[in-house]
């Protein structure tokens, strides 16, 4: 007795359900990807005290050479001539919400004047909070090389 075969099976991978997986990775990707608004590069000076700075905050960056960069905290921050354009920004910042802290960071080889001309234009804007970013070294990191 002979036999054979009534159908003959598909061997190819079912792909049907693969742009479904696409979408739904682009979106989780989308949703959970957070830019990082200020990019500039500084040494930042030491501390002891830490303080977390909260996500939203404007940023104010001064390089050594007195370059100065605004951020409103969601947007690629942009350079700006000095510390009167600070003024303009952080009055403008301050307008659309009054309650927005702004962080201050700056090089510690910065001459000091950069710095306290643009905390001068920070007050003058009405910034009731202003943090000075530094640099600190945590318990773990600072105690793991003297055993």
């Amino acid at each position: 007795m002979r036999l054979t075969s009534r159908s003959v099976q598909n061997t190819g991978i079912p792909t049907a359900s693969m742009a479904d997986i696409a979408f739904l990775l682009i979106i989780f990707f989308m949703v959970t990807i957070s830019f990082e608004v200020d990019k500039t590069q500084v040494t930042l000076p030491k501390t002891d005290i830490r303080i977390e700075i909260p996500k939203q905050a404007a940023y104010v960056s001064v390089s050594p050479n007195g370059t100065i960069r605004v951020s409103n905290g969601e947007e690629i921050s942009v350079f700006v001539p000095g510390p009167d354009e600070v003024l303009s920004f952080a009055a403008g910042v301050v307008q659309n919400d009054p309650s927005k802290p702004f962080v201050l960071k700056a090089d510690r080889d910065v001459p000091y004047r950069y710095v306290d001309g643009v905390i001068d234009a920070l007050k003058q804007a009405k910034a009731q909070v202003i943090y000075l970013l530094s640099n600190q070294e945590t318990v773990d990191s600072a105690g793991a090389g003297d055993e």
